[in-house]
């Protein structure tokens, strides 16, 4: 590892309200360090959140940043890049549109960043600013992640993620309604307070009750930076108390005061009034006693997940799990039976090991099974004859943290197909919106859950500690069992014939007695 070669690195993020890149040297002895960092206002956000589009003006000062940065990028020899379009660009009605022209004219190719990716990103960039990541981790924390469109809340114990929820209450949409409503400056901070209190009170019905959160950590643009500046943070902690008194510093200064004092703009001044309202409020419904603010943005993000990747760092944490505890989450909030989901889990993914060089899919892909596996059944909750559907809707219309649309597009198919009838491409590729490679996979997944689901037909577990080998044009699956398999074997064929369609191997059962 020591030997591998520096790499120079570009991060850019088109965000609600401003354009950023980061450079960024990345080396296997000292990991990520930052050479740069470019910012450029363009308030997408306010147009996209009221019109669903932008204007060609801003279209055109976009194109015009984004060149700027290409011909950055060229000074500095970047070897690789990644940029991001954040809440205003998934908004946009036209984002396809914008973004061909945007990769046209510039040679920068921008993707569509979910907000469950976006938040997972903004999560890996806390973990590449705090050396104590994991110890903080353990005291009850909350993640606070405020954008211009929404804000993320994520809960944590034990270092474990409990749960994240999005709420639409980004400075840059609290802002349109203030102005909506044509507010005065006094009034700024019970409206904020009212315009909160409805999704906060409902977040902490659903997922505090009566828990407190010792631990805030504010990811933003707005706060952090003034905090980190202004009170000169050891180690970017305040208490309570000290953000109290910050507020009361806010709260009896005008706008434009405000503005010089911190060497910012106007606007950017009532963001952060904004902002620190919004965090007020959380704090005061989770009764925080500290606050860390790190200073970091998405394309810190960025960057490690990229470093990561291309090992020049090691993870400071196991984000994965993070996914996983997600879906586990989800499966309890909908009455799943644990015990058949880690059945399933266990068969499914042994089967998927021992089949790499016939599945040809990835690591990526078995985690989509994984999740697929621990959501089997989460459509019961609504409806046991329409189990299919449900589950469907479900997974398509809950967020997990780290996954992308399509990737939570494909698990939602999984768990689909796993209880009814497999289309065939030809018949949905319409109706699905969705590549033919993103299909096979699909195919492919369901295919081994299917099977992983035909071995605990009763719901009993009677296939455990499974092991798994592809032999000719067989995959033997045997498994030491003392108890009565009739009903899984008599109703497995069924079961095996769509995996045999799809990979052309039999799956055969070999059962060995206890002796």
């Amino acid at each position: 590892m020591a030997s591998k070669k520096n790499r120079v690195f570009a991060a850019i993020d088109v965000g609600s309200y401003e354009i950023c890149m980061k450079i960024f040297e990345l080396s296997a002895k000292w990991g990520m360090k930052e050479i740069d960092c470019l910012r450029h206002r363009v308030e997408l956000g306010t147009q996209t959140y009221k019109t669903g589009k932008i204007d060609g003006g801003s279209v055109e000062e976009l194109i015009k940043v984004l060149k700027d940065f290409s011909q950055v990028m060229s000074a500095y020899k970047v070897d690789d890049y990644v940029a991001y379009g954040t809440s205003a660009i998934r908004e946009m009605k036209n984002s396809r549109i914008l973004l061909n022209q945007i990769q046209v004219k510039t040679g920068i190719e921008i993707q569509q960043l979910s907000n469950a990716e976006q938040r997972f990103l903004d999560y890996k960039s806390v973990a590449a600013k705090m050396g104590d990541f994991l110890e903080d981790m353990e005291t009850d924390t909350a993640i606070i992640d405020i954008g211009g469109g929404s804000i993320q809340i994520s809960l944590f114990e034990n270092n474990t993620l409990v749960t994240t929820q999005n709420l639409k209450l980004g400075v840059l949409r609290i802002w349109e309604s203030l102005k909506m409503l044509n507010a005065k400056s006094s009034a700024f901070e019970e409206l904020i307070g009212e315009l909160c209190i409805t999704h906060l009170n409902v977040f902490q019905r659903l997922y505090l009750k009566e828990k407190l959160i010792p631990n805030l950590i504010i990811v933003d643009d707005y706060l952090s930076p003034v905090i980190k500046k202004e009170l000169k943070v050891n180690k970017n902690h305040i208490t309570s108390e000290e953000f109290s008194e910050f507020l009361k510093v806010l709260r009896n200064m005008p706008i434009r005061e405000m503005a010089k004092k911190y060497h910012i703009g106007e606007d950017q001044a009532i963001l952060l009034y904004i902002c620190a309202m919004l965090v007020h409020n959380i704090e005061g419904i989770m009764q925080s006693k500290s606050l860390y603010t790190p200073g970091v943005t998405l394309t810190d993000g960025i960057a490690y997940e990229y470093a990561e990747k291309e090992r020049y760092i090691k993870p400071a944490h196991d984000f994965e799990q993070d996914i996983i505890v997600s879906a586990k989450n989800i499966s309890k909030r909908y009455m799943g039976s644990r015990k058949r989901a880690e059945t399933l889990e266990q068969i499914s993914l042994t089967i998927f090991d021992s089949m790499k060089k016939q599945h040809g899919l990835g690591k990526r892909e078995r985690l989509l099974l994984q999740i697929a596996s621990i959501l089997h059944d989460c459509g019961k909750y609504i409806s046991l004859i329409d189990l299919a559907e449900c589950s469907y809707h479900i997974i398509k219309s809950t967020e997990m943290i780290g996954l992308s649309e399509l990737e939570r597009e494909i698990v939602a198919n999984v768990v689909k197909y796993n209880h009814s009838d497999f289309p065939y491409y030809e018949g949905i590729r319409n109706d699905l919106g969705i590549s033919e490679e993103a299909y096979l996979t699909i195919a492919k997944l369901t295919a081994i859950l299917r099977v992983a689901n035909g071995l605990d037909r009763s719901h009993r577990q009677k296939f455990k500690n499974i092991k798994a080998v592809v032999k000719d044009n067989d995959l033997i699956i045997t498994t030491v069992n003392a108890v009565d398999t009739t009903l899984e074997r008599g109703l497995f064929k069924e079961r095996a014939a769509f995996f045999e369609e799809v990979f052309s191997m039999k799956p055969v059962i070999r059962l060995k007695q206890k002796e």
